[in-house]
């Protein structure tokens, strides 16, 4: 998450939230800048929690407060959720919403320019496509996200993003390759797809292709990509063709898995579609093809009815799936959802079951760090002296000569604390 503010030149972007968000604040940024919105600061806000949504509003003051003459616009989930909460704070200049963020014409239209409307906001609902957009690239060489899909069409009873993202699309096969070639003939090593539900990728396309389908085009279509990898995904819609592709040795062995919780009461009552049964399942069988994978989660803590034994269940979900990264979410209430109609727990239990959960969060991946510990390892140099493995691992380097930002380098893991790996010279 950027939150700082530098002195304008340049439209600067300040991105919130998601991976996908911040492939859009490059797009975004690109769009600002032909649109020649030089004194912009952008606000590309998320709305997946209430403290996600107050972090947007502390965010947007601080950024008048260091930047008093600057035109602040404020975009993304929570700007299209509730456009008039923020076009109504004294220091937001103008509202856009996501399908209008992400169009060329919306930048460089009079009504931004001159004021003559404060929210550009319309019904996200009514989208049917998702285009491809050209970027060069994010995070140096190292790594490019693409968007290959957005929105959702399920409605988990305590998701409010549908709501700021609108039914799932595609983009086309075709200019998914197109844009991933150019990322690898601009030096990209690695290149991330990413979505809202990204595993609903193709549903909406002729021919309802799969999403392991478009993978298997990847690989093929842009033989010299050196990695890919694929974001969170649901856990029930892998595809047989997305597991034969997670065997070919570029694709990176990663995968993060949209879980949300470990009891299948829980699960039913979230509406979500698999059982912990499934979960565990499908964590055997990814480590069956890939022994070397590592796999994270969502899990929520303290969701309405939630149970201690209910609680527990999720608990042992981390070591049944053998995770190694979790991202654990304190359950909040979404005005508008079902789950805020639910019976809700009180604020102190759900705050302990969330540091709970942090903590086994903890000790797997301090068990995942000790298996890489005297080993030689390739690691993807990001910046200066710092990088990941293609388990998403990150790694400290040290003693080594000044390192290209996108290249692989051989190094030999001395030890850890607890957070990330210290590599060395082979």
């Amino acid at each position: 998450m950027t939150t700082k503010t530098p002195s304008l030149a340049q439209p600067q972007v300040i991105t919130l939230g998601c991976r996908l968000n911040s492939y859009e604040s490059e797009v975004m940024k690109g769009h600002a800048e032909k649109a020649g919105l030089e004194d912009a600061i952008i606000v590309n806000t998320c709305a997946v929690t209430a403290e996600a949504v107050r972090s947007a509003r502390q965010t947007i003051r601080r950024a008048r407060k260091d930047n008093p003459d600057a035109q602040i616009i404020v975009t993304g989930c929570a700007a299209q959720i509730n456009p008039d909460e923020f076009a109504n704070m004294p220091e937001v200049s103008r509202v856009i919403g996501n399908q209008e963020k992400m169009q060329a014409g919306t930048w460089s239209s009079p009504a931004l320019r001159h004021g003559d409307t404060k929210v550009l906001v319309n019904d996200i609902m009514s989208v049917k496509e998702t285009a491809g957009h050209l970027i060069d690239g994010m995070e140096g060489r190292a790594r490019a996200y693409v968007q290959v899909q957005n929105g959702c069409d399920h409605r988990c009873t305590f998701c409010i993003i549908p709501f700021g993202r609108g039914n799932s699309r595609s983009v086309p096969a075709g200019d998914v390759v197109q844009m991933i070639q150019r990322l690898v003939d601009t030096g990209h090593y690695e290149v991330v797809l990413t979505g809202v539900d990204l595993t609903s990728w193709g549903g909406d396309l002729p021919g309802k292709p799969q999403l392991g389908n478009l993978v298997r085009r990847v690989l093929k279509l842009v033989p010299d990509l050196k990695q890919l990898r694929i974001s969170s995904i649901d856990a029930i819609e892998m595809d047989d063709a997305l597991f034969e592709a997670m065997a070919d040795p570029r694709m990176a062995p990663f995968m993060h898995l949209s879980l949300q919780h470990g009891d299948n009461l829980i699960l039913k009552r979230m509406k979500r579609r698999h059982s912990r049964e499934q979960a565990i399942e499908l964590a055997q069988k990814l480590r069956g093809i890939r022994p070397d994978i590592a796999l994270g989660a969502d899990i929520i803590a303290g969701f309405p009815t939630e149970t201690e034994t209910a609680f527990e269940n999720s608990l042992k979900l981390v070591d049944e799936c053998g995770l190694a990264f979790l991202h654990v979410f304190p359950y909040s209430p979404r005005p508008g959802t079902p789950a805020a109609r639910m019976p809700q727990l009180e604020k102190a239990v759900i705050k302990a079951r969330a540091s709970r959960l942090r903590a086994a969060g903890a000790a797997a991946l301090h068990r995942h760090l000790d298996r890489h510990v005297g080993q030689l390892r390739s690691v993807l140099v990001e910046q200066e002296a710092s990088g990941r493995l293609g388990d998403f691992s990150q790694v400290w380097l040290q003693g080594f000569d000044p390192l290209e930002a996108g290249r692989p380098v051989e190094a030999r893991i001395v030890e850890h604390d607890g957070q990330k790996l210290i590599g060395e010279p082979a």
